[in-house]
């Protein structure tokens, strides 16, 4: 049976969040701390590939940090450069962050493994009227004290949300922007083409480029499809004829981890059409060692091997038992993944991967 593992790396295996200097400030990481924390990913990850050998691998990844550095040099020059759509911004991490994970190729090289990387630009479907567009949620870029998130609110309209404490109980605050939930993938025959040579496609980074399905007007014997700043494509209008797939980019950055559990879901239902045996995994690479209850509590309690059923009622508490900035969409890509039909779904820690697999570290959602 064809064994499809799906890697999704937080944006924060790139560039950490919450680093600060003597002084107590915020640390933005530079390229060269960005390229050393990648390269160290990249040796955890090829010992995974070492481990499993036979399986194929498909390798996605956050882009919070990232996406929010590239919006803040498009505002702090917008004197004499024009503003970047999110959209845009997204792509423009995608190609970088790809790069950077490419490292990977050198560290299988190194070690006499052949598996060859290449990213994939990919858009990803969203509903233009998700309510999210109302309710931002999604955390971009540096992270602030309370009083520095006050005042960006103040000087450059942005919406702030409280990201978490840190471990000694001071407040990290951070932008947020719409996340809508991924409906579809456009590339997904590009990502299969690859994944049949043995090529690791990275993929949905950033959670993907938002677009929304752009619907034809009918007038003067033409069907027209009219996309952002004003393009259009036209073609003779004929009677029965189906509208054409026609994509244009929302303002948003969606979440990666329901970005990756979609992606896993059309892949093993895709594959199952054709005849084709396959086990799709989907595991989230995160910070913590795996979900917990109670977290930072004096009763925090691990969650380790769990069916989904249960994990569904814990999510779906009120008050909510999980971060909804952190935790939360982890866990609820996890349930959606498994509950259509993956495998299985792990959270855990790049370097507990293998423990995680035994059920002695991260946490393994079960059907």
């Amino acid at each position: 049976m064809k064994r499809i593992r799906i890697f999704a790396f937080g944006g924060n295996e790139v560039s950490p969040v919450g680093l600060k200097d003597k002084s107590g400030k915020a640390i933005n990481p530079d390229i060269a701390m960005q390229w050393q924390r990648t390269a160290d990913t990249c040796k955890l990850v090829a010992d995974i590939f070492q481990q499993h050998p036979e399986d194929l691998y498909v390798m996605t990844h956050g882009n919070g940090p990232q996406v929010g550095n590239v919006l803040m040099r498009a505002e702090l020059c917008r004197d004499t450069l024009p503003p970047l759509p999110l959209d845009v911004c997204v792509a423009d991490t995608q190609g970088a962050m790809a790069y950077m994970l490419g490292q990977l190729n050198n560290e299988l090289n190194i070690r006499g493994i052949d598996n060859i990387l290449s990213g994939i630009v990919t858009q990803v479907v969203v509903d233009k009227d998700d309510p999210d567009f109302k309710n931002p949620s999604k955390y971009i870029g540096p992270s602030y004290s309370r009083e520095e998130a006050d005042r960006r609110v103040k000087e450059n309209g942005w919406v702030m949300k409280l990201y978490k404490k840190d471990d000694k109980g001071a407040e990290i605050w951070r932008r947020v922007v719409p996340s809508p939930v991924p409906t579809d993938i456009v590339e997904i025959d590009a990502i299969e083409a690859m994944l049949a040579k043995g090529i690791v496609p990275v993929t949905v980074g950033g959670g993907g480029i938002p677009v929304r399905e752009v619907r034809p007007e009918i007038e003067g014997g033409k069907e027209t499809y009219t996309c952002n700043y004003g393009v259009k494509f036209s073609r003779k209008a004929k009677a029965a004829q189906k509208p054409l797939k026609m994509y244009t980019g929302v303002e948003a950055v969606i979440d990666k981890d329901l970005a990756s559990a979609l992606l896993g879901v059309m892949l093993m239902k895709r594959a199952r059409a054709r005849s084709e045996e396959v086990e799709v995994s989907l595991t989230i690479f995160t910070g913590e060692d795996g979900a917990k209850l109670n977290y930072q509590k004096s009763d925090q309690r691990d969650l380790r091997v769990i069916k989904v059923s249960e994990l569904e009622d814990i999510y779906n508490q009120t008050p909510p038992p999980f971060p909804a900035g952190s935790m939360g969409p982890k866990i609820k890509a996890a349930i959606e993944f498994v509950k259509h039909g993956g495998s299985v779904a792990y959270i855990s820690k790049t370097d507990l991967f293998e423990e995680t697999l035994k059920g002695k570290a991260g946490t393994t959602v079960i059907p």
